[in-house]
């Protein structure tokens, strides 16, 4: 039995924006991704719709013969427009769904987005300041795109709210090339997270 701290990173999340209406450069960013995971051999998770910054990483990491798991709750079938070129599993909420992405991924990318985006990214850093896992979380940080959330983060901190450490629970980088410098060095871990 393979150690399960030592094997590499082979499967990876991806959290980002699902409007059509994101930047050009966004778009082109999240297609690099796809295919910069397909190449490399990592698996993308992912929220199963075919819009937005979602749509272009999944179509980009497919058409480059990547392995992709969408994972899509049935109310949104219709408003994220489901990408079935790919395996989907379609699930009955929003919960299942993030339970789902955390249990079938090795670490986790945040590309620009919206609430949502924002939503499941603090709910992973959450789970990691309370040591539920500690899988790794990479923001990639376009045009400066995440410097509002990092500030409020410091502020956090510095209110005494959040412990200095948690600003060492994500790393930060410019672009594709950077996240996939991360996920080349990091290593896979268990999963520790149990929600009972």
């Amino acid at each position: 039995m393979t150690d399960a701290t030592s094997a590499a990173i082979r499967s990876v999340c991806l959290f980002c924006g699902s409007s059509d209406a994101a930047r050009p450069e966004y778009l082109e960013a999240a297609r690099e991704l796809g295919r910069a995971l397909a190449e490399a051999g990592l698996r993308l998770v992912y929220g199963g719709g075919g819009v937005g910054l979602m749509g272009a990483a999944a179509r980009a990491a497919h058409g480059a013969g990547g392995e992709v798991l969408g994972v899509m709750p049935q109310f949104l079938r219709s408003r994220e427009r489901l990408f079935d070129e790919v395996e989907t599993r379609v699930v009955t909420s929003m919960h299942e769904r993030k339970q789902m992405m955390y249990d079938e991924c090795d670490a986790f990318v945040v590309l620009p987005g919206g609430v949502g985006t924002l939503e499941e990214a603090i709910e992973v850093l959450s789970w990691k300041r309370l040591d539920l896992h500690p899988k790794p979380v990479i923001f990639i940080n376009l045009d400066g795109f995440w410097e509002n959330f990092y500030a409020l983060m410091r502020h956090s901190v510095e209110e005494g709210m959040t412990p200095s450490a948690f600003l060492e629970a994500y790393d930060s980088v410019d672009d594709v090339a950077g996240a996939l410098a991360v996920l080349t060095g990091a290593r896979a871990v268990p999963n520790r997270y149990d929600q009972r």
